[in-house]
């Protein structure tokens, strides 16, 4: 396992982080695998023996029964706080209360005590807003964030699902008045959904946030499990919950391509889609849920494979995003400024 800062830290995390949307059978969240303590304990300790110190959950996720059951593995398996790093969210519907969701200062305050106490904690490493609020001003939320920072109640920040022009006006509030500045964004990313190389990548190297990809196999369709013309395997997540939305001809040939690569390897289909991912600099580290263990082993895997530049190239044409404006047009005319000058 290797690690990699955290953006622009000294905050140094796995380069694959154990998810736990996995954790927890309430509502909604049981297609999503519907793990009780024991298969927890099992998972958490099989990811910490194989080096991950980088954890993520989220207050919605099983509405705080995944954060509930990943604290108390944490605490079952003995393992030290200065040895791992918990992430968790907050944004989403907790309750039918007229402020049981959203980044209101009142909102973040009441969920950062809830997480801490259902995680079984005396702070969180990473704090994220877990998508964008419509309704409360960045002011009003980045404030809130600054002062949960200074409190001690969390150590850094980041967010979820923004586009670029939110991510960036954020810094620009935050750096306005002095506050806390994300240090992460947590966003969707796979071979067979590059849209976020458009917009997102150049913001991320420019402003040095890291990247934290959740889904890198697209909702299991990467597995290698899907075939072109058939049904999909039984027990797929898919089956129950088609997301994140695909173009699945598309996906279908990045699997065909991914195909001969994993042969000369001798590693999944898997494999390969997060050892794509992971030659990304960019990447600070790629989100993993699993439900059962060999398909968490087979992901830790993914960080001894290496790929070279001719897989890498193969790989990236055969995914290659379509051309749009603007990004041509400053393509085309950054052409000029691409070499320096030289006089004979």
């Amino acid at each position: 396992m290797r690690y990699r800062l955290l953006g622009n830290t000294g905050l140094y995390v796995s380069e694959l982080c154990l998810g736990t949307m996995t954790f927890g059978a309430k509502g909604f969240w049981e297609v999503m695998g519907g793990l009780q303590q024991a298969d927890v304990d099992q998972l958490v300790s099989a990811s910490f023996d194989h080096g991950v110190n980088f954890f993520d959950t989220a207050n919605v996720y099983s509405l705080g029964e995944s954060e509930k059951l990943l604290g108390q593995s944490i605490r079952n398996l003995g393992l030290r706080r200065d040895e791992i790093v918990v992430a968790t969210k907050s944004t989403g519907i907790m309750n039918e209360l007229p402020n049981g969701r959203g980044q209101s200062r009142f909102h973040l305050f009441n969920e950062v005590d809830a997480s801490l106490k259902r995680l079984q904690l005396d702070h969180i490493d990473l704090y994220q807003l877990h998508g964008f609020d419509p309704l409360t001003p960045f002011e009003e939320s980045l404030s809130a964030l600054n002062d949960l920072v200074r409190s001690g109640k969390v150590r850094y920040i980041g967010l979820c699902n923004m586009a670029a022009w939110q991510i960036m006006k954020a810094l620009g509030v935050s750096r306005l008045n002095g506050w806390s500045e994300f240090a992460s964004v947590q966003a969707y990313y796979s071979i067979a959904g590059r849209d976020l190389e458009r917009e997102i990548f150049p913001l991320l190297q420019d402003q040095r946030l890291g990247l934290m990809v959740w889904s890198p196999l697209a909702g299991g369709f990467l597995s290698g499990k899907f075939k072109r013309g058939k049904t999909a395997p039984a027990g797929s997540r898919r089956t129950d919950f088609d997301f994140p939305p695909l173009d699945k001809e598309k996906a279908f040939d990045c699997v065909a391509a991914m195909e001969p690569v994993a042969k000369a390897h001798g590693v999944s289909v898997a494999q390969v889609a997060l050892a794509w991912i992971l030659s990304k600099q960019q990447v600070s580290s790629i989100i993993i849920g699993a439900r059962r263990m060999e398909q968490l082993k087979d992901n830790l895997a993914s960080t001894k494979l290496v790929l070279t530049e001719e897989e890498l190239k193969s790989l990236d044409e055969a995914s290659k995003l379509t051309q749009e404006y603007p990004g041509w047009m400053l393509a085309f005319q950054g052409q000029y400024r691409a070499k320096p000058p030289v006089k004979e």
